[in-house]
């Protein structure tokens, strides 16, 4: 099977489309082949290897030291058609169309991924296409799990900043889900796409700082983590909350230290990644109240470009991989 492969750390241009053994299913997998996929940041900082200090080491370890050992196919989520199930597997058969991430594991940017049965797969909605459903599970399940956090009641103002994002998009349509007044922080150029999705106002950054103001939201989002944490933290109204998305070190001392010692909450907890959540949005997206954010598509074979492109900053929502054109 083709797949676009790395064998070195370092820019997009070291991906290369290769060749690969095809996978097999064991008794409690699916193979999935894939139709669609995304490249998200997460795969970009696993291809250069640019990750915090406090963290760079023990990745490093699992990953490899001095190349990629561990994980050669990068790629966070895919929607595809189950092509084989391993003899345990009973939710599942051949033809289901479905979408799912891929975890840890990476290994979506080929033409097949095996994945366990008991992983969060779940059938892909009717009226996504695969580049859609393939952008749903990175950025809603982690949305999803930072907002459940929050604790939004309806009518509470709610501040995303990065909202224009893989998980920022997901987390302004959600917000306003739960009955939240959403304010959305980004660039000038995605102002249209925020209000497009639900956002009650809309920031660009670069003309108007959020952080100014005094007390004037339940809770800050922070999707890109640029902003000063005590000038958030004033921005919180008493028993605000605020949700940080890969908080450095002394970032996350200072979370629980504010948790401890005032009435505002922080919270920066990993998301699990559970199929009754990947469920839950497949039904807001079948009811209407969720949709992906695609900005572009590019084909397997270039990879390099997409990659390019997330790191520009300059994507609106999600990059898709389209697999089988």
């Amino acid at each position: 099977m083709k797949a676009v492969v790395y064998e070195r750390y370092g820019p997009p241009e070291v991906l290369e489309l290769k060749e690969v053994a095809k996978p097999v299913p064991r008794d409690d997998e699916v193979l999935i082949k894939v139709h669609a996929a995304t490249v998200v940041m997460g795969d970009c900082e696993m291809r250069a290897f640019d990750f915090p200090a406090w963290f760079w080491l023990p990745l490093r370890l699992y990953a490899g030291l001095a190349r990629p050992k561990r994980v050669k196919i990068l790629g966070q989520e895919l929607a595809g058609v189950v092509a084989a199930v391993g003899r345990d597997v009973t939710g599942f058969k051949s033809g289901d169309e479905v979408f799912a991430p891929t975890e840890a594991g990476f290994g979506a940017h080929a033409e097949y991924r095996c994945l366990r049965a008991t992983k969060p797969i779940a059938i892909k909605p009717a009226t996504m296409s695969f580049e859609e459903a393939a952008a749903v599970p990175t950025g809603g399940l982690n949305a999803l799990h930072y907002l459940r956090k929050a604790d939004i009641r309806p009518g509470e103002k709610v501040l995303i900043n990065g909202a224009c994002g893989t998980i920022g998009s997901f987390a302004v349509q959600l917000a306003k889900y739960f009955g939240a007044e959403v304010t959305a922080v980004d660039s000038a150029d995605k102002l249209d796409v925020l209000r497009e999705i639900g956002a009650d106002r809309v920031i660009d950054y670069m003309a108007e700082e959020f952080a100014a103001g005094g007390a004037a939201y339940d809770v800050i989002f922070d999707v890109v983590c640029r902003k000063s944490f005590s000038r958030c933290l004033k921005s919180l109204r008493p028993g605000g909350r605020y949700l940080v998305v890969n908080p450095l070190a002394n970032q996350m001392l200072r979370a629980l230290w504010t948790s401890w010692t005032s009435d505002k909450k922080v919270f920066f907890a990993f998301a699990p990644y559970r199929t009754e959540d990947l469920n839950f949005l497949k039904g807001l997206i079948e009811a209407g109240a969720l949709k992906s954010v695609i900005d572009r598509s590019f084909p397997l074979d270039r990879m390099a470009d997409a990659h390019a492109y997330v790191e520009s900053g300059d994507k609106k929502g999600n990059v898709a991989i389209t697999v089988v054109q």
